[in-house]
């Protein structure tokens, strides 16, 4: 619902600009330009689909062979022990430890459709045990502001997306994202420790978190001790690293519990055409919307705003391009998508706005979505601190991003 309104504004926005600039300025050839942006966008949101569909099928048919080799479950394995401290109202061994370990876990090695449906189903289990049929419970929401502050391994679509706007290195913002994101974990985690009085003293709650927070304060030191051109290149060496080590975990994985690799893949890869398909119209949508936006001058507008009000804080002006981004992306997923690809092709995708961008699109999940849905699909009403939790995550994931952009590709 939200994006009906947040694209329609966008249209009217550009309209009542290009009557302002018409009227006040004599530029009547404003309106030729909005038009021509109309075509324009949907051509290229469309030669963005079919370009994107080749790296979706790779990477999809890769994720469906670590699927078939219980990747997700040795993962599951590994954290469980710290979910069940995070989760204490759960009791230990109830079946619903499963469906959010698989569900986390999917999020993490980016099965978006694994993902979502084990989510739906750990949520039914949870509304089980819900003393309050209408109330969030404690378990419930820890459950949505992990799943909201969307902690992710592999941007397996950012990365396709940068490749078809020939970015030179597509896996560059691996590691800002990484960052980005864990910060964005970490903080919802926290916020709903406090606000649920969890003990976070447990040793095995503070030592994952303690040692998850060195592995990515060491990495951010290290970055700022690098020039940008050097970090540029270690960092396109260690995605490259961690992404064919990935590969290679789910295939040796595969081989050994006997799964037929070859066709795996092939499925997996299916589903990856079939993905790019589906996003056409979405795509086309908004690209279009803020298309004309930017060709009415109204992003120009928006954005020598916020530059100036950086200039006043002390803030590199240059980075004043992606804050459209940051803003949509608590609201829509498509909206903030649409706003990074109008980024790197407004400024150039290996711009230092075009790869903030990406790294914000990768920061969190859209948080009103998934409260939406998760919360619905069991007909909670009150969300309790749900809401607050998940903006606390947000709002660390972008201050994270405009922090660790600069550092790596200032």
């Amino acid at each position: 619902m939200i994006l009906n309104y947040i694209w329609i504004s966008l249209i009217i926005l550009a309209v009542i600009m290009g009557l302002v600039q018409a009227i006040c300025f004599g530029n009547v050839g404003i309106f030729s330009d909005i038009l021509n942006s109309t075509f324009d966008s949907a051509k290229t949101g469309f030669e963005l689909s079919i370009g994107l569909t080749g790296i979706l099928a790779l990477w999809m048919g890769i994720m469906k062979i670590g699927e078939r080799a219980g990747a997700v479950n040795s993962l599951g394995r590994v954290i469980n022990p710290f979910f069940s401290r995070i989760f204490p109202e759960v009791p230990k061994g109830h079946p619903v430890f499963g469906s959010m370990l698989m569900n986390i876990s999917a999020n993490m090695l980016g099965l978006d459709n694994a993902a979502t449906p084990m989510g739906l189903k750990a949520m039914g289990e949870l509304q089980e045990l819900n003393t309050d049929k209408t109330k969030a419970s404690n378990a419930m929401i820890m459950f949505v502001v992990l799943g909201a502050s969307g902690l992710t391994l592999i941007p397996t679509t950012i990365m396709g997306y940068r490749a078809e706007l020939g970015a030179a290195n597509p896996a560059d913002v691996f590691l800002p994202i990484l960052i980005a994101t864990y910060v964005a974990t970490l903080v919802g985690l926290i916020s709903v420790c406090v606000a649920q009085k969890i003990k976070m003293k447990d040793p095995v709650v503070l030592g994952t978190v303690i040692g998850l927070s060195a592995l990515v304060g060491l990495m951010v030191w290290g970055a700022s001790m690098l020039s940008p051109h050097r970090l540029s290149v270690l960092s396109a060496a260690a995605a490259a690293i961690i992404l064919l080590g990935v590969i290679c975990w789910f295939v040796i994985q595969a081989l050994c519990r006997k799964v037929n690799v070859y066709d795996a893949f092939i499925d997996g890869a299916k589903g990856g055409f079939q993905t790019a398909i589906g996003i056409i119209p979405y795509l086309i949508a908004i690209l279009v919307a803020v298309g004309m936006f930017r060709a009415s001058g109204a992003m120009g507008l928006l954005e020598q705003g916020i530059a100036a009000l950086f200039a006043l804080c002390g803030i590199n002006t240059d980075l004043a391009g992606a804050v459209p981004t940051a803003l949509m992306k608590p609201l829509s997923g498509s909206g903030a998508r649409g706003l990074m690809l109008e980024a790197m092709n407004n400024y150039g995708a290996d711009s230092l706005v075009g790869r903030l961008c990406c790294i914000l699109q990768g920061t969190t999940d859209t948080t009103f979505y998934v409260l939406a849905v998760y919360f619905g699909s069991v007909n909670i009403k009150n969300t309790r601190h749900a809401v607050a939790c998940c903006l606390l995550a947000d709002l660390a994931g972008i201050i994270a991003a405009f922090a660790i952009a600069p550092i790596f590709f200032g």
